[in-house]
């Protein structure tokens, strides 16, 4: 029980404490894949689908496939910048590395609306899934129950939870090939409801900037396979498996998700224009294209994986969110307590974590519009750290110059146009969510002005010094 130490070359973060003073490398490629992939959800779509049906005018799987290009590049980016600084902070660390102190703490400051609140929208998920197949218990009940038993599993330690989790996603991908080919089934018997073409080209009037609109809110399906960098100190192999894994990720959630959008888009029996009319039939259209194509039993088998799903894809993220705020503990950009580890594991920074995402969910699962107002705060959090990544890329290996000369089209074009992408994705987003990221945007400008002024010097410098 003790604080991390120094470092030989710089940040105290930058090398792996001894013993129980850090965190342990206990996870290889499969934990890393198995991680990122609970958290991202084979079937993440299902929640999402009717809202991104109604907005993108029918075209949800062009919208998936223009998500998944958007997030490839900052993809590519995250696995340029962990290899530069394979630590538990992910973005919080690569913007300090390319960009200084200041930059560094804003990313992490952004990417805790995602890293804190996503869990609670993923939990929020299950509760709902519950309440579909136990009406008598209320969602909030559900949704409190996922966060205790996740919890413990995460403070039991990253490896058990990562075995339990293998079992989890094996259960999710198994419930997907039912979809599927019970899907296709009744495709070739009976034919399509919409036509063949039209979730790549809409059933309404095409239009891209109702899609980009679209993909606004289709990236909260995406959000985890950037969790995977947060374990780049408990990942046997150096920072290469990790790069590898969060590649690998993004690329196989992409064919999953356009898959099975595409499938249940030709099943869908209301046209687009009809659920952008009713949205209080969007949020259970996946649910209710099943069961009027295929039948009650598959509506059941896919709101119970979707349940279990959503609650370990929640664990994946806690234990991503405590990684984080264990980062910002030990950077001295948040109360040291957070940095401490017990038998390698962060609990203080775990049950925090907890406690967060337990009141956020909780309080959104008592509210009708509760997930929209999460999924809103999520989204412009994460896709703000995302545009600080892009520029941390360019600053440590363009402007810096840290691995020597650039690559100008990796280190500077990849990046630029990604950022370029997101930036677009951010301006089409709701006004709301853009109202709520400029407020934590501020308070977090406040925080690291109060700590450069009590400091007297430019925040971080004191972390050449050892840790007491």
């Amino acid at each position: 029980m003790a604080d991390t130490g120094s470092s030989t070359y710089g940040h105290a973060e930058d090398r792996q404490p001894p013993g129980d003073h850090g965190l342990r490398r206990t996870l290889g490629f499969r934990d890393l894949v198995v991680y990122g992939l609970l958290f991202i959800a084979p079937m993440a779509p299902v929640g999402v689908f009717g809202t991104l049906d109604a907005k993108s005018h029918g075209s949800v799987a062009l919208v998936y496939v223009v998500a998944t290009v958007a997030m490839a590049f900052t993809a590519f980016s995250y696995a340029q910048m962990v290899r530069v600084a394979p630590q538990a902070g992910s973005v919080f660390a690569y913007a300090r590395k390319g960009l200084g102190e200041g930059p560094g703490f804003i990313a992490g400051w952004m990417a805790m609306l995602d890293y804190l609140l996503i869990p609670a929208v993923a939990y929020l998920f299950a509760g709902i899934a519950m309440e579909a197949l136990v009406p008598s218990v209320d969602r909030w009940v559900w949704t409190a129950i996922a966060v205790v038993i996740t919890t413990f599993l995460n403070l039991w330690g990253v490896r058990a939870a990562a075995r339990v989790g293998f079992a989890v996603l094996a259960m999710e991908i198994g419930v997907l090939l039912v979809f599927v080919v019970s899907a296709i089934v009744v495709l070739v018997q009976d034919g399509p409801t919409r036509g063949w073409s039209t979730p790549f080209t809409s059933d309404a009037g095409f239009s891209m900037t109702a899609v980009f609109g679209a993909v606004s809110v289709a990236v909260l399906s995406y959000l985890g396979f950037d969790a995977i960098a947060s374990f780049a100190e408990e990942v046997t192999g150096g920072s290469r498996q990790v790069a590898r894994a969060v590649l690998f990720c993004l690329v196989l959630a992409g064919v999953l998700f356009v898959a099975q959008t595409y499938l249940v888009a030709l099943l869908e029996p209301l046209k687009s224009t009809e659920l952008a009319a009713d949205p209080a039939k969007q949020g259970s259209a996946f649910y209710d294209a099943v069961d009027s194509a295929v039948g009650r039993w598959l509506h059941d088998l896919v709101a119970a994986s979707k349940a279990i799903g959503a609650a370990f894809a929640a664990l994946a993220g806690q234990a991503a969110a405590g990684r984080l705020l264990f980062a910002m503990g030990r950077g001295r950009r948040l109360p040291g307590a957070l940095s401490r580890t017990y038998s390698g594991v962060p609990r203080v920074a775990l049950l925090l974590a907890a406690v967060v995402t337990l009141l956020a969910a909780v309080w959104a699962a008592r509210r009708d519009d509760g997930l929209d107002r999460l999924v809103s705060v999520v989204n412009i959090g994460a896709l703000s750290a995302f545009v600080l990544l892009h520029a941390s890329v360019v600053g440590w290996f363009a402007v810096k110059r840290g691995a020597g000369p650039p690559n100008w089209f990796t280190h500077v074009v990849l990046p630029v146009v990604g950022a370029g992408i997101l930036i677009a994705v951010i301006v089409e987003a709701a006004g709301s969510a853009q109202v709520v990221g400029a407020i934590w945007l501020v308070l977090g400008l406040g925080v690291l002005a109060v700590q450069w002024g009590r400091g007297g010097r430019h925040p971080g410098q004191d972390q050449d010094r050892t840790t007491p």
